[in-house]
């Protein structure tokens, strides 16, 4: 039998059905939660705001939303040290009752390494399910009061911000012939492995005891446990927002140190993402005297410091790097284009996926390369890029003419162009193969040139915003309306069904985007004689998808909604 559950509060210890769960009621609990935190935390009651956590991280509403995100994020399927993983209805279900405050103790992580573009190893800890979904718990209470407490620029690891609106502050700030020409780069040593222990103990606005057990929990590397005396892992579901909590609070202490006429007089701004920042002075002895002291005591109290490889003080003439984008001033006018880092990184990558496939269809390397090109150019969409993707397209085009002349020696130019390259569009030299469908069927796919990318300027983000205050939220539905019409667009069908939909899921009437990810429902089941037209199919989140088939539910086809997108 089913236990029901009264999901704003504790939940009864008997079965739960993880298909039965009512997420709709779920979300709701937890937002109004979550605005509630904002609220106390804007009106300076404290006590009201550990009460508010609490309540919200014994719920089970809370619980079952910690669950979900992390049986639905990209880890899913990467176990800890135990190597467990929560791939079943009924495992999840279970594991709704297994975030529990009292006794808990969590595992050490699993140490895994991944190649960073300087040739070293950036180091992970793989935390075990179980404290996944704690984390994630816990997170649903912090992130509102970080989200707070956040500098209004500081966009990175934070929810609606990306690079493109760390990008375009920098336009903002750097454009005019007037504005600051000297930039402090900034990027600090090992952030996630230096944050001092003590200090987050002290600052972070959450349950110490469970924050202590996670920051000693220490890691496996090759069947031996290592201690941990410092820093919050790469890996963990938390980590991100603990990090900003040490380093928001930065662009406030230039603030107290630099009344606003100075400021002005000097010209000063911060961008910050995640662990790399820029300072924007007129000064350039400003900038090392006091700015770049500042920075360092700032950072000190953290445990932190600057790397001094990477931290420089750079005229904008001569250009620098940020975020994968070149930013510079050509006679007074600023250009930002894709970094030559960026652009060889890229590059590389294509090349070793062309290496890695020689032996495989022309389809299935058109797929696997449509993949990696399309994301590596709607990242550079937004800056000055043209150019840099057609000189790609011909780069792109030599070695694919190679891998098609090496797969056939003895055939001439002529007989290769034809199989491997057509016309499309009125574009000449197009890539192309065919890959395998169901039935035996086969489709056409081909390789669209990345100069075919439209440019378009990205709208950057209010800086004060804070999604988890209801005074923002017809401002957040707007952004992400934009965003996925955006993703959406050459996806005809999809964008329909998005917008007819309003944009919400009908099932837990949640937003549907890029980050959710979406199904296509048929309303009535193509085993049940159900057509494919957009009059049968809605989209749903994947999770309610599962729900909708597992308990056999009906999802009526919603009113259509004008929604300002």
């Amino acid at each position: 039998m089913t236990a029901k559950h009264d999901l704003a509060g504790a939940a009864s210890r008997r079965t739960v059905d993880w298909h039965a769960i009512e997420w709709r009621k779920a979300h709701q609990n937890v937002r109004r939660l979550q605005a509630r935190i904002v609220k106390a935390e804007q009106e300076g009651k404290a006590g009201k705001v550990q009460a508010l956590q609490h309540l919200l991280t014994h719920s089970f509403s809370g619980r079952a939303l910690a669950v979900k995100r992390v049986t639905e994020n990209r880890g899913k399927r990467t176990p800890g040290v135990d190597g467990v993983v929560w791939n079943t209805p009924q495992k999840k279900a279970q594991a709704v009752q297994s975030p529990r405050q009292r006794g808990y103790q969590p595992q050490p992580l699993r140490r895994v390494y991944i190649p960073k573009s300087n040739g070293r190893w950036r180091p992970l800890g793989i935390p075990v399910m179980a404290d996944r979904a704690m984390q994630a718990l816990h997170l649903l209470a912090l992130e509102p009061i970080a989200e707070t407490w956040a500098d209004p620029n500081s966009y990175g690891f934070r929810l609606l911000r990306s690079p493109a609106d760390a990008i375009e502050q920098c336009f903002n700030i750097l454009a005019t012939r007037y504005s600051a020409v000297w930039v402090l780069e900034g990027d600090i040593r090992s952030c996630f492995d230096q944050i001092s222990h003590e200090w987050l103990l002290a600052h972070i606005p959450m349950n110490k005891t469970i924050l202590r057990k996670w920051l000693k929990a220490g890691f496996m590397d090759e069947d031996i446990l290592y201690p941990t005396e410092a820093g919050t892992p790469q890996g963990g579901i938390i980590s991100p927002v603990l990090a900003n909590l040490a380093l928001d609070g930065l662009e406030k202490a230039l603030e107290d140190a630099f009344p606003k006429h100075l400021r002005q007089q000097y010209k000063l701004h911060l961008v910050r993402f995640a662990d790399d920042f820029i300072i924007v002075c007129a000064s350039k002895e400003v900038l090392e005297e006091p700015i770049k002291p500042l920075v360092e005591r700032f950072l000190a109290e953290r445990g932190l410091e600057l790397s001094p490889e990477k931290t420089h003080i750079t005229h904008i003439a001569d250009g620098f790097d940020f975020l994968g984008q070149n930013i510079r001033k050509y006679n007074d006018k600023l250009l930002i284009k894709p970094s030559r880092k960026s652009v060889r990184a890229g590059l590389n990558r294509v090349r070793a996926i062309v290496k890695a496939n020689r032996q495989a269809t022309a389809g299935d390397l058109v797929l696997k390369l449509t993949l990696v090109l399309r994301g590596w150019a709607n990242y550079h969409r937004h800056v000055v890029s043209k150019k840099t993707f057609q000189s790609m397209d011909c780069t792109i085009f030599k070695c694919l003419w190679a891998w098609a002349r090496r797969r056939h020696p003895h055939k001439n130019a002529e007989w290769v162009k034809h199989k491997y390259f057509k016309t499309v569009g009125g574009c000449n030299w197009i890539f192309f193969g065919r890959v395998k469908k169901a039935k035996g069927q086969t489709q056409e796919v081909w390789l669209h040139p990345i100069a075919q990318t439209p440019i378009q300027r990205h709208t950057k983000i209010k800086a004060e915003v804070n999604p988890y205050d209801p005074a923002w939220e017809q401002y957040v539905e707007r952004r992400l309306g934009v965003k996925m019409a955006n993703t959406l667009r050459g996806r005809r069908t999809l964008l329909y069904l998005w917008q007819e939909q309003g944009g919400l899921c009908p099932v837990c009437n949640q937003p549907l985007t890029e980050l959710t990810e979406w199904h296509a429902h048929h309303i009535v089941w193509r085993a049940h004689g159900g057509e494919d037209g957009t009059e049968n199919r809605v989209l749903l989140h994947p999770n309610c998808h599962r729900q909708v088939h597992s308990q056999g539910l009906t999802v009526a086809k919603p009113r259509p909604l004008v929604r300002g997108v």
